[in-house]
């Protein structure tokens, strides 16, 4: 039986998704971390305990465990991290020696892939490492990470036994960025849990969520960052310039700025004059999401970067049309002009054009819903695991990567 020590330091697959620093990487890290366990693999998840009164050890299901690690005060913001990664790796060394041995260490974005690193050399164990967001890939959409991460991230990628991408998208961006790593490069694509990521009734889901059973419902899903563009969601609806259109923005503030992003936002509202048009809605448990997916009529997705974009995917599994950014991930999770459109640019009348496309060719609306759904089948967090597995089987026998 293969047992992994998976690394989440700085959020917790058992947060809620879309605010704070909780987003497609939870979902991820926990998704796939059950179907791992499902398949037989025995699964520890550290996460460095962010309040008072955690259980040390939660049970999540067979083979599948989350331990709140101490590490520094409760309150954290997520850039004095850095200052806690000794500790932080000092009790995951002590849980692997002596509660829950491991035979592969598997580290989610570049603070755990730090402490990973360290504990590669201290314990001899194979490293695989899953970025999610890398600094200079992030720096081409004009989001700019301090030095120190980017050093990490040469540090992680020069000491990585295996690295993990989610698409070819991502390959090709990684290795032109990067070059070839020592390690072998995988493509994990993430999956959708189609148990819920389905098509549904639309009317029946506008009245679960209290919404007009008539009209354009556009939406948007995510963290309020620059990042994930909401305000080139709110400025598409402004070009659209159709009175009876809602824009649902389900997501919370994000970082040690989402405050004032928030606000910014509600001034940018305000300023466009679409105030009745704009409904905010809190962060939702992950299931939940389908029933306002299924809810709208078109979903927009105007990231600056996206190494996957699991909104996209799960708009699409639920057979709604999505209008994305043509960066990273998107670009191969949506068929322009078959299951809903690229946008090249940040430009929000581009993107409205798209939008009242969709709007006002209900047949062709729904042939995109129909591909996208059929598309969706290929993404299963089963398949995920399954790679995974083999990826680990592989990095156990080979000779393990010399750091440079």
């Amino acid at each position: 039986m293969q047992r992994v020590a998976v690394l989440s330091l700085h959020t917790s697959p058992l947060a809620q998704p879309g605010s704070g620093d909780s987003g497609g990487m939870n979902v991820y890290v926990r998704e796939l971390v059950s179907a791992l366990a499902q398949a037989g693999v025995e699964c520890t998840t550290y996460t460095r305990a962010s309040r008072p009164g955690l259980p040390e050890v939660v049970q999540v299901e067979p083979g599948h465990r989350v331990v709140h690690v101490p590490a520094g005060p409760y309150n954290l913001a997520k850039e004095q991290l850095p200052s806690v990664l000794d500790d932080f790796g000092d009790a995951v060394v002590d849980h692997i020696k002596n509660d829950f041995p491991a035979d592969v260490l598997h580290a989610n974005y570049w603070l755990s892939g730090l402490v990973a690193h360290r504990i590669k050399h201290e314990l001899d164990l194979p490293f695989v490492s899953t970025f999610h967001t890398l600094a200079k890939v992030k720096a081409e959409g004009g989001d700019f990470e301090p030095v120190l991460r980017e050093r990490a991230e040469a540090e992680i990628i020069g000491c990585a036994d295996a690295i993990c991408v989610s698409c070819t998208e991502e390959e090709r961006q990684f290795r032109r960025l990067y070059g070839n790593p020592a390690g072998k490069i995988e493509i994990i694509a993430p999956g959708v849990e189609h148990a819920f990521f389905a098509p549904g009734d639309r009317g029946g889901a506008r009245k679960a969520l209290d919404l007009q059973p008539d009209g354009p419902v556009l939406l948007f899903v995510g963290r309020i960052q620059p990042l994930k563009g909401p305000d080139v969601a709110v400025r598409a609806l402004a070009e659209l310039n159709r009175p009876d259109a809602l824009l649902l923005l389900v997501g919370g503030a994000s970082g040690a700025a989402g405050d004032d992003e928030m606000r910014l936002l509600r001034s940018l509202i305000t300023e466009l004059g679409v105030e009745g048009q704009v409904r905010f809605i809190e962060p939702q448990p992950h299931h939940i999401l389908s029933t306002y997916y299924r809810a709208a009529d078109v979903v927009i997705v105007p990231s600056r970067s996206e190494s996957f974009g699991l909104v996209a995917l799960e708009a699409s599994a639920c057979g709604i049309p999505v209008v994305a950014g043509g960066v990273g991930g998107l670009l191969t999770l949506v068929d322009h002009g078959a299951s809903g459109f690229l946008v090249p640019n940040r430009d929000p009348q581009l993107y409205a054009e798209h939008v009242a496309y969709i709007l006002d060719n209900p047949e062709q609306a729904a042939l995109m819903g129909h591909r996208g759904a059929a598309r969706a089948q290929r993404y299963t967090w089963g398949f995920a695991a399954a790679r995974l597995r083999r990826v680990y089987a592989d990095v156990a026998v080979r000779e393990l990567v010399a750091c440079a």
